[in-house]
């Protein structure tokens, strides 16, 4: 399995600005097209597209939790699959910028298939995230219990 064509998101922000110093500086979505209103990020090979909503300023997305190997999984969410040793690299990253995550870095489903590694936090305006990763992300992806 390989990922041929990209996604494409749009999600709702608080803030431009915001979003580009969390998206782009600090998880180092290289920037696309944008505009005052939206910006696009090159989100780990996908388009990702923040949409500003002035409404968020007082009031962040909401989501609510499903329960998912012992942790209220956020939903919805997304994020994107890496490879283990860029997802232990990104989750020092997180913690050594003091990220306040909404399930911490673990493994999940040990020794069953589909044992992932996983951690969800949120961007700046409330939108929900998780990064994930498979020692063999080819033939783990989606493999059934």
């Amino acid at each position: 399995m390989s990922v041929s064509d990209p996604f494409h998101l749009a999600v709702q922000v608080r803030d431009i600005d915001e979003a580009r110093s969390f998206y782009g500086d600090f998880l180092g979505c290289p920037e696309g097209r944008s505009s005052e209103s939206w910006v696009d990020f090159d989100f780990f090979g996908h388009q990702f597209v923040c949409h500003l909503n002035p409404a968020l300023k007082d009031n962040p997305v909401s989501s609510h939790t499903n329960p998912v190997d012992g942790h209220g999984v956020p939903v919805p969410h997304f994020g994107v699959v890496l490879e283990m040793q860029a997802w232990e690299a990104l989750a020092s990253k997180l913690r050594d910028h003091g990220v306040r995550f909404e399930i911490e870095p673990y493994v999940r489903f040990k020794g069953e298939p589909g044992e992932q590694a996983t951690m969800f936090f949120y961007d700046p305006s409330g939108n929900a995230l998780e990064f994930k990763a498979f020692k063999d992300r080819e033939s783990q992806l989606f493999k059934k219990h």
